[in-house]
């Protein structure tokens, strides 16, 4: 059986993760599911955005896909546990990388950006505990963040601003790794890199989950054809369509790295 994979988050955030793994299987069938209409899911009880996976989930197992990735490191943590209870298919998560900013780290000085959901919840709790060590794991709560990249904005004053206000300080202080708790904030890896010093490392969870996908995949005994075609992840939305379409279009104006997209009907 071939596989086809299934990624949800509440925006554009997890294209950034769809990018990564369409860069690494160019064949692979993904389709992406925007869940924009419960956007943001930072905001929501963790009782609401549990509810609200499950009902992605099998959505995306009704379309076809038969490996689901939860591209949202807010969901992850409210609803990991059930959806692998409920469905009979490989569900991969999303978590802050607090270990492998950890092990980067020279000076113990690690610090965390995230959504309020994903920094209120068990899961990043249980993660820092486990793998923070002897080093201080500093977790900042990026309230508005998310939202500005939802809107396409991810370049200018007003982000730079924002980010250079929370950063100044804790980099002052020694830290020297920052790990992106929020598959948005993944676009926004150029502004930051402009306004940290050199020697400040960036860790997104992209990368590794998307080679993590490709492995869950092989264990499954599914097919991907590394060889074959390459093909446009279908996506949906379950808000407004053509806002969704402006969104990935100024994402992509600002030179922001997306899979090729075919952006199809919206769900209700």
């Amino acid at each position: 059986m071939r596989a086809t994979v299934g990624i949800f988050d509440s925006g554009v955030g997890g294209l950034s993760v769809a990018e990564a793994l369409h860069r690494l299987a160019p064949s692979l069938p993904i389709h992406y599911l925007a869940d924009t209409s419960f956007f943001p899911y930072g905001d929501r009880s963790a009782a609401e955005i549990q509810e609200r996976t499950v009902l992605m989930v099998r959505r995306l197992v009704e379309e076809g896909a038969n490996v689901i990735v939860i591209a949202c490191n807010t969901a992850t943590s409210a609803g990991l546990e059930r959806v692998r209870a409920e469905f009979d298919v490989p569900i991969i998560g999303m978590e802050p990388p607090v270990k492998p900013a950890v092990e980067r780290s020279q000076s113990g000085r690690v610090l965390v950006l995230a959504t309020a959901g994903t920094i209120s919840g068990q899961r990043l709790a249980r993660l820092t505990e486990r793998h923070s060590g002897d080093a201080d794991v500093v977790t900042i709560p990026m309230p508005g963040l998310a939202d500005m990249v939802e809107s396409g904005e991810i370049e200018g004053p007003r982000i730079e601003a924002m980010l250079g206000a929370v950063l100044h300080g804790p980099v002052a202080e020694g830290a020297d790794q920052v790990a992106l708790g929020c598959t948005h904030y993944a676009f926004l890896r150029p502004v930051l890199q402009r306004i940290l010093p050199p020697h400040v490392e960036l860790v997104d969870a992209g990368d590794p989950v998307a080679r993590r996908t490709l492995h869950v995949i092989a264990e499954a005994g599914l097919e991907v054809d590394l060889g074959g075609p390459e093909v446009e992840a279908l996506c949906y939305a379950t808000g407004d369509v053509t806002a969704f379409e402006s969104t990935v279009d100024r994402l992509r104006a600002a030179g922001a790295a997306l899979p090729p997209l075919r952006i199809s009907r919206p769900v209700a």
